[in-house]
């Protein structure tokens, strides 16, 4: 049985074309890659996504839920074997995952429109006191 907290997820569930732009450590911040990125159910207990980059793998995730906290989560892995774990806020207008580890903070935000996500992933490494754009990444539905 799906938890209820989870559906609002299906909305994202299906084939995603992704924009990876104004990146700070390619060559230029006007260099943009493109890629595609597919969310699906697992179980009924799990969002996961897959994604590629210009056809290479690049990020996986899974969305879950620990009802004792009443805590979204992400489980986050990357093309460079890089593991984290995200919180997640998620609702109709916005989807936003953030973490505070020891080596650096890291967040997420995003506007949520039909068929359409425009996002951004910031860094911080003086424990979220100032914050750098590390890409902007818009997803629109394939």
């Amino acid at each position: 049985m799906k938890n209820e907290t989870l559906t609002d997820l299906d909305v994202l569930i299906g084939e995603w074309e992704l924009e990876l732009s104004g990146a700070w450590f390619l060559d230029s911040l006007d260099t943009t890659h493109h890629g595609r990125a597919t969310f699906s159910w697992m179980d009924d207990a799990f969002v996961v996504m897959h994604s590629t980059m210009e056809g290479d793998p690049m990020w996986e995730m899974v969305f879950g839920r620990s009802d004792a906290n009443e805590q979204l989560y992400v489980l986050y892995h990357d093309d460079r074997g890089v593991c984290r774990l995200f919180d997640v806020t998620f609702d109709d207008t916005t989807w936003e995952m953030s973490r505070e580890d020891p080596d650096f903070h890291q967040r997420f935000l995003s506007d949520l429109e039909p068929d359409l996500i425009r996002g951004r992933w910031e860094a911080s490494d003086d424990q979220g006191e100032t914050w750098r754009k590390d890409f902007d990444l818009v997803f629109k539905r394939a």
